[in-house]
This record gives structure tokens, sequence and C-alpha cells, in this order.
């Protein structure tokens, strides 16, 4: 058989993205400093260390202005728009930080050399990446096992989250159904598989199929072929949850928590203790902030929403237990006269200030009390109302397992996915909220303050 076709996984582009815009920017730096006069940054043994802060700096920001998404990054426009806000913030924050990087330059023209040595450096990476890295010569060639009704709704679930994830053709583990031509992705017989996997570059083969009975010993025989040949076969489930960084109850039996490990953090007393920590610090920070904001609050709320500037409301907490969350009122009087509903994107009952109270998340700020009083924490799925938690709840037998840990002010699914109007939507958020629950870390959680930055800054709260 041939050999497969080059690709990157996902995990391999972002270390790609991370380190060749460290040394493109590292060697620009060098190249002017050489060919100029541009003293302000050199690179030598005895100031090793402003490179690495400059190194740092670069990557924090970028993963910031979103520039390690590889959906953004494989997008020209949305690219050049995140060189120029890292670039101008990364170049900002080293000028301002003269303890750890040069003193400030007493010539102006060498700031101008600074920021335009970086920007040329990024442009020209990651051009280079939209044209040649995210172009099609490298993206992974799959072919799924699968039930036939089932193709287009898994097809969509992956290559919507990874543009260089390409599902290329399914074999159909159900020999009870029909050729349904709606179906785009080709449908592979099983004696043509292995020819087929040859022939396109496959990388790997996914099982999806639920039925046990669909896989027969003509078709486990093909794949343990294509296995013996090099070639990857992996279970849908764990190809779900690498790439979309959710957990997908809908593919997985009533005995879900079988098969669900929880993150040892969830028990490791260190770990807990650090996060502890960090929140009250958090809560102290937001909570200065906030009063500083709080005039202009107040205001904005006498002529805009004429009424009390705080709502409580039940939400239900960490075991089920039930406590009172505190917000800056958004919404006009009596918002649920006709009974509870789900907040939806354009909901009427929002005031105009409140609007921008939401989008700016400046309505979340009091939760920091929550959080002081160990009700929530930074970090967790968004605490629900107890109507909505007993109605989902009787839908999906899984939804309740979000209480294993504090509901946060922020949380994997608010970074991820946008405003839960629906029940799909709750599935879908509570994906992301499992996959919280099982991979809970450190680096999860600086992950998810660095995508809440992002949401703050591009003005994307609800």
């Amino acid at each position: 058989m041939k050999k497969k076709q080059i690709h990157f996984e996902i995990s391999e582009r972002k270390i790609l993205l991370r380190v060749f815009d460290v040394l493109f920017v590292i060697f620009s730096l060098y190249f002017v400093s050489i060919v100029s006069r541009f003293d302000y940054f050199n690179i030598s043994a005895t100031n090793y260390y402003w490179t690495i802060v400059l190194g740092i700096y670069l990557i924090l920001i970028g993963s910031v202005f979103e520039m390690y998404n590889l959906q953004v990054a494989s997008n020209q426009f949305q690219t050049i728009k995140g060189i120029i806000l890292t670039t101008s913030t990364t170049v900002l924050l080293y000028l301002l930080t003269p303890i750890f990087t040069p003193v400030l330059p007493s010539n102006r023209l060498q700031i101008v050399i600074f920021f335009l040595a970086i920007f040329f450096a990024l442009f020209t990476w990651r051009m280079l990446y939209v044209r040649f890295f995210a172009s099609n010569r490298f993206v992974k060639k799959v072919v799924l096992v699968c039930d036939q009704e089932q193709v287009n709704e898994l097809v969509n679930g992956l290559e919507s989250v990874d543009p260089h994830y390409k599902v290329v053709g399914f074999v159909n583990s159900d020999s009870n159904s029909n050729q349904n031509d709606s179906i785009l992705i080709k449908n592979i017989t099983i004696d043509k598989l292995k020819h087929f996997v040859s022939k396109n570059s496959v990388s790997e083969i996914v099982v999806a199929s639920q039925k046990t009975d669909g896989i027969t010993v003509e078709l486990y025989n093909q794949l343990l072929i294509i296995l013996e040949n090099g070639f990857i076969i992996r279970e849908y489930t764990q190809v779900y949850e690498s790439i979309t960084q959710r957990i997908p109850v809908q593919y997985v039996s009533r005995d879900f928590y079988r098969y669900f490990p929880f993150s040892r953090s969830n028990q490791n007393h260190l770990y807990l203790a650090i996060a502890r920590l960090t929140e009250i610090i958090i809560s102290i920070i937001g909570l200065t902030v906030g009063l500083f904001l709080l005039p202009f609050i107040i205001i904005g709320n006498l002529i805009w929403n004429k009424g009390k500037l705080f709502y409580y409301q039940d939400r239900v907490g960490k075991n089920g237990q039930v406590f009172n969350i505190v917000k800056f009122r958004t919404m006009v009087k009596n918002a649920e006269q006709q009974g509870a509903v789900f907040a939806t994107s354009n909901d009427s009952r929002v005031t105009p200030f409140g609007k921008i109270l939401r989008k700016s998340r400046i309505d979340e700020f009091p939760q920091f009390i929550n959080i002081l009083k160990g009700e929530m924490a930074v970090i967790g799925p968004r605490p629900e109302r107890p109507i909505f938690v007993k109605e989902i709840a009787e839908i999906m037998p899984f939804y309740e397992t979000r209480h294993v840990i504090k509901p946060g002010l922020t949380g994997w699914a608010q970074v991820n996915y946008s405003y839960g109007e629906t029940i799909d939507d709750s599935l879908m958020k509570l994906q992301y909220d499992l996959y919280y629950i099982k991979h809970r870390s450190l680096f999860l959680d600086f992950n998810i303050i660095f995508k809440t930055l992002s949401t703050v800054l591009f003005y994307r709260g609800q």
C-alpha cells in the first residue's frame, strides 16, 4: 500500500505557529541590527533574557488575540488583523517593562524600527502558513465507518472545528439502509476499502458505528489488513473529543459514568488551594475595578434602566446546592411576567444600557462577591436556574454531572460557544462543560482566561 500523505495534527499546527512566530521575530530583529543602526534590541549571551521575555510576551498576547486559533490562522484577513493587534500590544508592553527589557531608547526611530521588524516578521511567516501549510496539500484525509443516517452530522461535527480535517468517504455499517442521494460523501464498499485508502492517501479510519452487528467479519478483516499496513484506526468519540475539545455525550450509552474519568485535579488539594487563592486575588481585583466603574453604572442605570441596580436569582451550585447569584440588572422590570424563559442573543427584554453591560461583561462583576463567599469559582460551568436544570436533566441524563464542581464566572463552554437559547444549545454547552471537568488543569484554566480576555476585548459578550 502507498504511504500516507503528510499532514499536521491540531496540536502540531499550534506548536508550529508559536515556534515560528518567535523564530521569525528574533531573526528579523537580529537581521535589522546587522544592516542598520538599530541597537535597542541586541541578542547576546549577557542579555539573553530579553529574548525570552519577548518570546513569552509574543505567545501570550498572540493567544489573547486568537493568533493560534486554526480557523483564524487559515484566514488571511483575520490573520492580518491579529498581527496588527499582537504586534502593537507586544511592542507597547515590552517598552513599558524596562525592568525585564532594554531601557527605553532615546531615539524614537528605534521604536518604529522595532515595531516594523516584528510586524513584517509575523506577516511574512503567517502569509507563508496561509499559502503553504494551510493549503489542501497538508489536509488530513479520513474515512468514516458509520451508519448512513449519521454521516452528515458526524462530518459536520469534525470538519467545522478543524479546517484541515477532510472526510473523503464512508463505509456504511448499516446493511439494512437504502442508498441516500442527499449524502455528498463517497460511499465505499467493503471490498474496495483497502484500494480506496491506498489510492487517496488516507491518514486514518474512524469507526463511529453504534451497532456492533454492523462490524461484519468481512469489514473486520479489511480493517485488520489496513491496520497491519501502518494505518491508524480510531474510535469516533476519541477523535471527536481530541478535535472539538468537548465530550460527545450523544454518542455514548447510558452507562456513561463508567467511561468518564474525572480529572485528578478535582481532588488534588494543591491544585484546589492554588485555584482558591487565585480566585480570591482575582475577585479582589475585580471588585476594585467594579468600584471605579460603579458611578458610571449608577448613572447609566438611572437614565436607561430606571430601576434597581442589582438583581438576585436562585442558581444551582456544587452538589446541587441552590445559592443566590448577584448581577447588575440588564433587563426591563418584570421581565418574566409570562414565566421563566431562556434569554436570547437579541432579547427584547434587555435594555439599551443592559446590552452595553452584557457585551462588555461588566454585568458579571458583582458575582465576584459569590466567588469570595465560595459559592462560585472563577472558572467552571455557568450556574443555571433550578427550573431549567430540572427541565434539561429530564432530557439529558448527564446534565447534572456539571454540579460535581463549583459553577464559574467563565468557563470552557462560555469561551467556545455562543449564548444558549435552546435545549440543543444546552446540550452543546454540556459537552464543553464535561470536557472541562474531565481535563481540568492549570493549563486549561489559563487557556480559558486568555480566551475570556479575547471575548471581552472583541466585545463578544452576550
